[in-house]
């Protein structure tokens, strides 16, 4: 690639943009001409960011199946139309028909009424469970916390349960391909690895700019031994470790004494729990880097400041949480159950 084209993409990745045109931009990198999707958050931002881009979008009211295998429609889900035939041709008659016929969804209907309000009322309950001052702090507190620190052109890295679930709607991003998470499928143990090609990345095209990888406790269990990988070679990622003792959910110490007194681990402890209180950030300082054990906003907010301040060497905040911490009440079921 030419200097000038990089210095180009340069200019382009400082562009501050919103997590819509973040997904917006990508879809165009990758040469997405059409979009089709069920009209809802976060569908509209990203619909109305991807139009901004020059992609056509064509907003449906059902899931829609298209496959050129007739058994095929309706094995995952039932869909509300089947359309047989292949993609590119179905995709391109659908088109036809829409330049035929354009429609937009009214903007002012008891429909839009209803979303704005649930809108409303889910961000009224965040901030509500983010002012708690009782101690442990719940993960949206945590969460409010480094939201209030975090550079706006950081990498933000991140996996687990409810850690990544609810990071995902307090922590915010501002330029494209700035932040990396387990994905759709929640796959565990990728997120060291993601923070050491971010930080290896950032290392050789900017310099200072920092990665901040956000794991829970178990999520950080399937790869945490890449903190000796971030000390030998240097790297100034930042790891907050959100703790509350457990898989979803776990047990304060004095619970957990109180169960052992009943039997052995093996046989009494629930498969979920970790052990209370582990000390992971001196993992961290065991290969050298700066580690800080948290119990309050306070601590929390002092150990952001201090890693922040260093780009010499990398850092683990432990973060202690209520182990029976969630997050707020769903209303549909899918989202929390388990497909298994």
């Amino acid at each position: 690639m030419s200097e000038s084209n990089l210095a180009a993409r340069s200019d382009r990745d400082m562009e501050q943009v919103s997590g819509a045109e973040v997904i917006a931009q990508a879809l165009k990198t990758q040469h997405v001409e059409y979009m089709f999707g069920v009209v809802g958050i976060p569908v509209i931002e990203i619909a109305v960011a991807a139009q901004k881009m020059g992609i056509r979008y064509v907003g449906m009211r059902n899931e829609q199946a298209v496959d050129i295998c007739a058994e095929e429609l309706g094995n995952n889900v039932k869909p509300a139309v089947t359309l047989l035939g292949d993609i590119n041709a179905v995709t391109k008659q659908l088109l036809e028909q829409f330049d035929k016929t354009p429609w937009q969804y009214p903007p002012e209907n008891s429909w839009w009424k209803t979303l704005r309000e649930k809108m409303k009322s889910n961000e009224a309950a965040s901030k509500e469970l983010a002012s708690q001052k009782s101690l442990p702090m719940n993960y949206y507190t945590v969460f409010y916390h480094v939201q209030e620190q975090l550079p706006r052109d950081c990498f933000v890295v991140s996996e687990g349960a409810n850690t990544m679930d609810i990071g995902r709607t307090v922590l915010q991003n501002y330029l494209p391909r700035h932040r990396l998470d387990a994905g759709t499928f929640g796959t565990m143990g990728v997120g060291l690895g993601f923070a050491i090609a971010a930080a290896v990345m950032a290392k050789d095209r900017s310099p200072g700019q920092r990665v901040i990888c956000v794991e829970g406790d178990s999520a950080f269990g399937f790869s945490g031994m890449e903190v000796e990988t971030i000390c030998r070679y240097n790297l100034p990622i930042i790891l907050l470790v959100v703790n509350n003792n457990g898989i979803y959910q776990g047990f304060d110490a004095d619970s957990w004494e109180e169960m052992l007194k009943s039997g052995d681990a093996t046989a009494v402890a629930p498969p979920a729990c970790l052990l209370p209180n582990s000390h992971y950030e001196q993992v961290m300082t065991a290969f050298g880097g700066k580690g800080y054990f948290v119990q309050t906003p306070e601590e929390l907010r002092k150990s952001l400041s201090e890693s922040l301040a260093d780009t010499t060497k990398p850092s683990l905040i432990n973060i202690m949480i209520e182990p029976q911490a969630t997050r707020k009440p769903q209303d549909f079921h899918w989202l929390t159950r388990s497909n298994m």
